[in-house]
């Protein structure tokens, strides 16, 4: 076991220098930073003064290795327009994203699961025709669709839930902004929530459905019925706990990429985290915050992704021994 870890640490380093050398890469093509931090009434010696003290006319290797070497002393560089460490500005950007995808992973977990085992167990039912066609239609819905027929029905309409922002939040362990614990930023955050759920939501589903219909065709599982076992048994303990393993694989995956699908979420509705942060940089040209975002999220993906290979193997030692090979 010792082995396998380290080996999938050792790939997460180089997905880690290879999505550091993207996002630094592409930085040159979102316009003038300079530009963008002092104006049009700067003078062209003044521009050419500041671009040489930001490092901007090194050549592209120095300044990846100047970059590479920051970062793994945790300074991803400097906002130009927030004026401070790109760090600090996610740091403080971070908890509003971070709730989010809490919230929307707990909907998916706690409906993908029950509704998963029903229509494996009953899939004739009406609720099972019910909830495999309303999945379609989510896996067919782009986010952005779905936020905006959600704030038009429950804000415009029948006006129950406030239609953008956070709401009031409080300050947890000094820096932690946290909308959570008041009831306003509860209501703040249900919308987000389900509209950034509805990406996975149909996936869960369809997936925890398919695999668990496929195992309760298995021997074991009918000899478990032969045993006389009772039916709850059979279905949770014998046949769910084995869907687990491709569910937990495509789980971390999809974890990982919701991070980044606050984007849509949160420009819809304003909501204040890195997604809404990595579109103001863009449109600003804050490139040094748009690479720092880019390996954030970077790393957030490949840390869950390893910590998912990890776990696999740990419950399936068949992994272990191919990994090997």
């Amino acid at each position: 076991m010792f082995a396998f870890s380290v080996k999938r640490i050792l790939q997460a380093i180089i997905v880690m220098l290879i999505i550091s050398f993207i996002g630094f890469s592409i930085k040159h093509s979102f316009g003038d930073p300079v530009r963008e931090l002092v104006g049009e009434r700067v003078t062209p010696a003044q521009r050419a003064e500041i671009r040489e003290k930001l490092g901007l006319n090194d050549p592209f290797v120095t300044q990846y290795v100047r970059f590479l070497n920051a970062t793994l002393h945790g300074d991803l560089g400097r906002s130009y327009f927030f004026k401070k460490p790109a760090t600090e500005v996610i740091v403080n950007k971070a908890p509003a994203t971070l709730e989010l995808v809490f919230c929307a992973a707990f909907i998916i977990v706690v409906l993908s699961i029950p509704l998963g085992i029903y229509a494996a167990i009953r899939p004739k039912s009406w609720l099972s025709r019910i909830t495999m066609g309303a999945s379609i239609v989510g896996v067919s819905m782009p986010v952005f669709l779905t936020a905006i027929l959600l704030i038009y029905i429950f804000s415009v309409e029948l006006h129950w839930l406030p239609s953008f922002g956070r709401g009031k939040t409080v300050l947890l362990f000094g820096w932690w902004e946290s909308g959570m614990f008041t009831w306003d930023g509860i209501k703040h955050l249900i919308m987000p929530s389900i509209a950034l759920s509805s990406i996975m939501l149909p996936l869960f589903i369809r997936l925890i459905r398919s695999e668990m219909m496929e195992v309760l065709e298995t021997e074991y599982v009918k000899y478990a019925w032969a045993k006389g076992i009772k039916p709850w048994r059979v279905w949770i303990i014998h046949a769910f706990k084995n869907t687990l393993l491709p569910v937990i694989t495509v789980g971390g995956v999809q974890l990982g990429i919701m991070v980044a699908f606050t984007i849509l979420t949160e420009t819809v509705f304003q909501w204040q985290g890195m997604g809404s942060m990595f579109i103001e940089s863009v449109e600003r040209s804050d490139t040094a915050l748009m690479v720092a975002y880019l390996v954030f999220v970077g790393f957030v993906f490949v840390l869950v992704n390893t910590a998912v290979d990890i776990i696999y193997g740990l419950v399936n030692p068949t992994v272990r021994v191919a990994g090997r090979k």
